[in-house]
């Protein structure tokens, strides 16, 4: 299986694009950013061993990918794993940097790979209705709407809610990490309790890839969802 990633720097990136080197099915992953992943990312994800499948494209305008036509063709999934917070953005900047980002790449990759299967990393609480008073959700929603309606193989909205990050994960936001690494007791006691609604940098990865491998029956996977599609683990 061959998978372009985008977001690999992010924490829900890092955990996907971990799951993805040490699955050994996965023969190829192309990673598209703005810059390369910072010295030792492999090493502490613990998939050094596989950085041969692994290639970097660094890439500017992400509203505009038409100059990576010839280095897309081929590839089994893709994983929209890239997203911005919307705090202190307007809605036609988020919107920008989310909609139009996200189906700059989809509609080319459909174009290009009709047999793909196309996975988007949205969030608990998006806005199918694409009316309601939440900004973000809103934006979500109809960025979800119009992927489903691009003429993929098959694709899937992925909603998770609280995500423990694992491997030595934290998010690039500075601040939502040290929030992570002081509220981290929390997190494992509340997935222990509610293992269904606090799902993992590592299930979520391993969601992803059984999505793109066998299919599933929703097209919108909650966090409970992703729980019973992570559930089967790499196999070495």
């Amino acid at each position: 299986m061959k998978i372009i990633l985008f977001g690999a720097t992010g924490m829900v990136g890092q955990g996907v694009l971990r799951e993805c080197l040490l699955d050994p099915e996965v023969t190829r992953v192309l990673s598209v950013g703005r810059g390369k992943l910072p010295p030792g990312t492999l090493g502490r994800l613990g998939s050094e061993s596989q950085a041969s499948k692994l290639r970097e494209i660094i890439h500017q305008d992400f509203a505009n990918f038409s100059s990576l036509e010839g280095d897309w063709k081929g590839y089994d999934a893709c994983f929209f794993c890239m997203g911005v917070s919307s705090v202190g953005l307007s809605e036609e900047t988020y919107r920008h940097l989310t909609y139009d980002f996200a189906l700059a790449a989809g509609g080319l990759l459909a174009r290009l790979n009709p047999g793909m299967t196309f996975i988007y990393v949205s969030g608990a609480g998006t806005d199918s209705t694409e009316k309601g008073k939440v900004m973000w959700a809103r934006v979500k929603g109809g960025t979800e709407n119009a992927l489903l309606a691009l003429p993929f193989k098959a694709a899937y909205m992925f909603r998770p809610g609280l995500i423990q990050p694992m491997d030595g994960i934290l998010p690039r936001n500075r601040w939502l990490g040290v929030l992570l690494t002081r509220l981290g007791f929390l997190i494992i006691l509340l997935r222990a309790l509610f293992p269904r609604y606090v799902t993992t940098t590592r299930l979520i990865g391993r969601a992803m890839l059984n999505a793109a491998r066998n299919g599933f029956s929703k097209k919108w996977v909650e966090s409970w969802d992703i729980h019973e599609l992570g559930q089967t683990p790499i196999q070495d």
